[in-house]
């Protein structure tokens, strides 16, 4: 009892300013690191750089003048001309999980130690070495050794190359005469976009693509492959064939609907000198927004005034039939409509046959795709009449 009574002797309870006085000091602001928000720089080179200062720069040119001085290098890469050339272990471990591999089974005199690069000429493992110390390598190097540069990005696991590779060959190194290695190398390589803007070149530009020594050893060597190849220029030109086609066809449905239009608006307002018979004609005459009004005007002076106007007896006569026909198929309300015959073709179309229904409705279906119409066709419904006579 007597403790307690002490403890609030000591530690009376603190007032609302004390609490006040005693607010711990507020942790400072997190800042941002010093790398944050730098803008990535292209160097002429094909490296990249950060626009802090020149210290990436630097950096670079330093890692460039190991390589090059060789400074207690511990590795010597061989290559089948006889060149030696001489690495880090550290570096080549670092930026090749392939190398690194290589490096921990290769033999060696006490700390230095030795792996082979086959295939490949000095001078391309020299550019490929140095691109894996400063990410480095010059314009005429890689137009020379894109090709081997890419076999070795893929074979040794270094993507940051492989991707330089692909962007260098996509603007400009791709042509006519390595189209044929790149395509077969871009398969080995797990390349698709290189893949596929290969093969978009040596099907546009076959004949000649065939004519080069590419595709001469591919014949050789790969004869499957130039099976596939001829078998997609096949596919490719039957596509052609089938999208004129289709193009042709379009404008066909396009010109019968833009037929339909004309001939409505001929017997509904008149268009120049023809029209219904209550329609009366000036001198100045508005222009005619219909493009197919004028040969469709001649066919319907023609058919006014033909004397075998019978299916079958007038060629002319018989397209005239037939437009008449299809306007019935597209007419939203035939008692409105002042096209002439138009509810007697209705009537018609109940006793057509089963195969001659099914013809005259996919042409309706395919009229109506082209011009992406829904439903009725509103352009068909008019008021009164159902004659046509020529006004003059």
């Amino acid at each position: 009892m007597g403790k307690k009574e002490t403890i609030r002797k000591q530690s009376p309870p603190p007032t609302r300013q004390g609490i006040n006085n005693h607010y711990p000091t507020p942790p400072p602001l997190p800042v941002k690191a010093p790398n944050d928000g730098r803008k990535v720089l292209l160097l002429k080179n094909g490296s990249t750089t950060t626009a802090n200062n020149c210290a990436s720069t630097t950096a670079m040119d330093l890692w460039d003048r190991l390589f090059d001085g060789g400074y207690r290098a511990d590795v010597t890469i061989k290559t089948d001309d006889g060149g030696i050339i001489y690495a880090h272990a550290s570096v080549l471990g670092m930026a090749s999980p392939v190398l690194r591999g290589m490096l921990k089974s290769a033999k060696g005199y006490g700390q230095k130690k030795s792996i082979s690069i086959h295939g490949v000429h000095q001078d391309a493992v020299r550019v490929f070495t140095r691109f894996l110390y400063s990410s480095r390598y010059e314009n005429e190097e890689m137009k020379e050794f894109v090709v081997p540069l890419l076999v070795m990005s893929h074979a040794y696991n270094v993507p940051s190359l492989k991707r330089v590779c692909e962007e260098q060959l996509e603007h400009g190194l791709l042509n006519l005469e390595n189209v044929v290695d790149i395509f077969q190398l871009s398969l080995l390589c797990n390349a698709p976009r290189l893949t596929l803007m290969s093969h978009r070149m040596i099907l546009k530009n076959f004949k000649a693509v065939v004519a080069t020594e590419g595709w001469r050893s591919m014949r050789n060597s790969h004869p499957g492959l130039e099976k596939e190849l001829l078998e997609s220029m096949i596919e490719d030109e039957n596509n052609q064939r089938e999208k004129i086609r289709k193009s042709k066809e379009r404008k066909i449905y396009l010109e019968l609907f833009e037929a339909m239009e004309a001939l409505v608006h001929i017997c509904r307002d008149g268009c120049r000198t023809i029209g219904p018979h209550d329609k009366d004609f000036t001198q100045n005459q508005a222009p005619c927004k219909y493009r197919a009004c004028k040969g469709l005007e001649l066919l319907v002076r023609h058919f006014a005034g033909c004397k075998l106007r019978v299916p079958g007896g007038c060629i002319h006569c018989k397209r005239m039939w037939q437009l008449l026909e299809l306007h019935s198929r597209l007419c939203a309300d035939s008692n409105a409509c002042r096209v002439p015959l138009c509810r007697n073709f209705k009537e018609k179309i109940k006793k057509q046959s089963k195969k001659d229904e099914m013809k005259w409705k996919l042409l309706v279906k395919k009229i109506l795709g082209t011009k992406r119409i829904g439903g009725n066709v509103s352009f068909i419904v008019s008021s009164n009449s159902n004659s046509l006579e020529l006004a003059t």
